[in-house]
């Protein structure tokens, strides 16, 4: 499962991708704006935002994006370790279900 992350803590990149990984996630994790999301986001399973640590400019793209090319979005408002944690869980079972 490929997961995007928009948003977060600077600090914890590795960590968000250590996390992904631990559920066997590929993940992409932008927590600034460099340049167009749309061309960055790609066909991921699942986007995650971190609606505490990202732009509203930023997340209005990566919704619109993503809601465009009909990706399921995951509206996070911590974005903690056990939060990214959680949804992953909650991804996977959904995935594995396939709802």
């Amino acid at each position: 499962m490929s997961v995007v992350i928009v948003g977060g803590n600077e600090r914890m990149v590795c960590q968000y991708m250590d996390i992904c990984k631990h559920h066997g996630c590929k993940a992409k994790v932008y927590v600034k704006e460099s340049g167009s999301l749309k061309k960055k986001l790609g066909t991921p399973d699942y986007l995650l935002l971190f609606t505490s640590t990202v732009s509203h400019k930023m997340m209005l793209s990566a919704s619109r994006e993503a809601k465009r090319n009909n990706i399921p979005i995951a509206y996070v408002g911590s974005s903690s370790a056990s939060a990214l944690h959680s949804v992953l869980a909650d991804c996977c079972a959904t995935m594995r279900d396939g709802r």
